[in-house]
Formats: C-alpha cells, sequence, structure tokens
C-alpha cells in the first residue's frame, strides 16, 4: 500500500458521499487509502480490495510467527534435521 498523501487522502464524509465512484477510482489507480473524516475527526479508511487482502495475508503470517515463537519458547519446537527427515518420511511413503 502506498504512503497517504493528506491533500489528497483525507475526504470529509459528505465530499466522499458526493463523489463516492470518483474517490473509488482513485483508490484503485493510486493503491491508496482515502481517510474519511466527520466533524473533523477520522471515522473509516477506504481501501481497495486488493490491499485489504494483502495486509490480512501479512496479519494471519504474523499471527503464524508469533504462534511458532510461543511454541519454541515452551520447548515444542523441533530440529531443523527432525523436521528435514519427518518430511522425507512423509514424501517417500
Amino acid at each position: 500500500m502506498s504512503r497517504l498523501h493528506f491533500d489528497q487522502d483525507i475526504q470529509p464524509l459528505s465530499d466522499f458521499r458526493a463523489g463516492a465512484a470518483s474517490f473509488i477510482r482513485q483508490i484503485n489507480e493510486t493503491r491508496r487509502p482515502i481517510v474519511i473524516t466527520q466533524r473533523g475527526k477520522g471515522v473509516a479508511v477506504v481501501v481497495g480490495v486488493a490491499e485489504y487482502e494483502s495486509m490480512q495475508e501479512k496479519i494471519e503470517l504474523l499471527e503464524e510467527i508469533q504462534k511458532a515463537e510461543t511454541q519454541i519458547s515452551a520447548g515444542l519446537g523441533m530440529s531443523n534435521e527432525d523436521a528435514r527427515a519427518k518430511i522425507l518420511k512423509s514424501i517417500k511413503a
């Protein structure tokens, strides 16, 4: 996702409602999110579907890494050699 351009990517809700199609086009062309404000405060962020899916994949990967680190800390890991042997055994079977 590209960096936010404060002069272009922060829009009041009323402007977003009036020009939703053009803002959606902008999001798809620039790959930047748009922050929607209401009474001067950010209330929502609109991102393209591809960007959202990419963010979700990154979150899932980070969660898996965190889970693996917790398991390793608890002594539930295995050595690289043992893992490799286990995988090769399952492939040959």
